[in-house]
């Protein structure tokens, strides 16, 4: 795939995209083979209630994850790329993004401690939730999008692989009973902290990155820009993440678990195209190459297809071997449902940031999930109006919702005829602030 895709490419730009496209690959196979390794060990020991308790716990932290994120990952990681030859102007951008990454990470402190201490379902496993809220500190001095826009992947690359490496040593060494469980989150978020720490030093010495602090106005310049990719980031919780904890209030943490374990494998196989994603968006914004990007396009979905394919002829198989018959047949069934959604999904992501927010449209890729969260909303709302929140019901609704998600960003793109566009008519583009 790599040698066919190089002849779009001029030679001083191969050796960058390789090396990105192979330091994300390697973290890529490191943060979802590790986890795949160590959640059926975790369903053995800790059981489906005390695993789904932990996932339920994970999937709430998960909205003030984003809250901090704040779509900085999309919008920071697009002002880096392209200031990357502007010092003076990176330490704007990174200073204002970590400052207010700060301000989040209190404020959704403060949130959460009312949550915990006002609702009895939270104020049970308060420590729980606090233990897992380590992960979203971790995220947000991770800075993973100054890596992304400066096109040095393999910095970040290395501390995550070992962030991970010990996470997972640390799962198998200590994790062995179901009394155990609140070692997971703690962990997971030390982990997380540590590399995130590592990742500032490297920033700050290697790179000779420095931290000003920042007038108001340009805070609030930088906010109000990723304020426009928070709200698609958000909109994407609402029919992903937030499905687990919809079903953990409304069903039982085991059913979480049986959930839970067909769409790691599902999420799993969407992580597969990131480290192409991830290398696509900032050449694409940079340099305007749809020839190429067309070329990684049309091979991402024929893979997609014959790994679903052979995804749904042994996936009885997999499940089986991945976690033994602690899972039940609830799991194989839902899973099924996921490689559904995968033929829209898959297509729906490489189509979105790396093309239409690469190329100024990004309007179309952050306005797809708002119209596809709203009638998840809609839906998850009338299966609980009705009593009918289910594993199956849940599953089945991520299809259509992933459906529409596809269908209103290939609007955009044929709507603007983008998919035809010629380097030379790039001048009337609209920048993507007025899109």
């Amino acid at each position: 795939m790599i040698s066919y895709l190089k002849r779009f490419v001029n030679t001083n730009d191969k050796k960058r995209l390789l090396s990105n496209f192979f330091s994300l690959s390697v973290l890529q196979i490191f943060t979802y083979v590790l986890p795949l390794i160590t959640i059926p060990y975790l369903v053995r020991v800790l059981g489906a209630e005390k695993y789904g308790l932990v996932v339920f716990a994970q999937s709430f932290m998960m909205l003030f994850n984003l809250f901090v994120d704040f779509g900085f990952s999309l919008s920071a990681t697009r002002e880096v790329a392209i200031y990357i030859n502007d010092k003076e102007k990176l330490t704007e951008i990174f200073s204002s993004v970590m400052t207010i990454k700060a301000i989040l990470i209190i404020l959704s402190l403060l949130f959460i401690s009312f949550v915990i201490f006002y609702f009895p379902r939270f104020s049970y496993d308060w420590d729980l939730y606090y233990l897992t809220f380590l992960w979203v500190i971790g995220q947000s001095v991770f800075p993973i999008w100054y890596f992304q826009g400066i096109e040095k992947m393999k910095y970040i690359t290395i501390v995550n692989i070992t962030s991970k490496l010990l996470f997972t040593l640390a799962i198998f060494g200590f994790v062995k009973s179901e009394a155990d469980y609140l070692l997971v989150p703690t962990f997971n978020g030390l982990g997380f902290i540590v590399g995130g720490l590592i990742s500032l030093r490297i920033i700050t010495t290697d790179l000779q990155q420095t931290f000003k602090i920042q007038p108001i106005r340009k805070i609030i310049e930088y906010f109000k820009d990723g304020s426009q990719f928070f709200l698609s980031r958000i909109s994407v919780y609402i029919y992903t993440t937030s499905n687990s904890f919809i079903l953990g209030l409304f069903t039982s943490t085991t059913m979480v678990a049986y959930y839970s374990v067909a769409e790691k494998i599902y999420q799993a196989l969407q992580q597969v195209y990131q480290p192409i994603i991830q290398t696509l968006y900032p050449y694409v914004a940079k340099h305007k190459n749809i020839a190429f990007f067309k070329k990684a396009f049309g091979l991402i979905v024929i893979f997609n297809i014959f790994t679903i394919a052979t995804l749904y002829f042994f996936s009885s198989d997999l499940l089986l071997l991945l976690f033994g018959k602690s899972i039940s047949i609830e799991s194989l069934k839902v899973f099924h449902y996921f490689l559904v959604a995968s033929l829209f999904v898959v297509p729906s992501i490489a189509i979105g940031y790396p093309f239409l927010g690469a190329l100024g449209f990004a309007r179309y890729a952050n306005m797809s999930v708002v119209y596809a969260s709203i009638f998840h909303f809609i839906g998850l709302m009338v299966l609980a109006s009705s009593g009918s929140i289910t594993i199956y019901n849940v599953s089945a609704l991520v299809i259509f919702t992933q459906i529409i998600d596809f269908c209103y960003r290939f609007y955009g793109v044929f709507k603007n005829s983008l998919w035809n566009l010629k380097f030379k008519e790039f001048d009337n583009v609209r920048d993507f602030r007025t899109s």
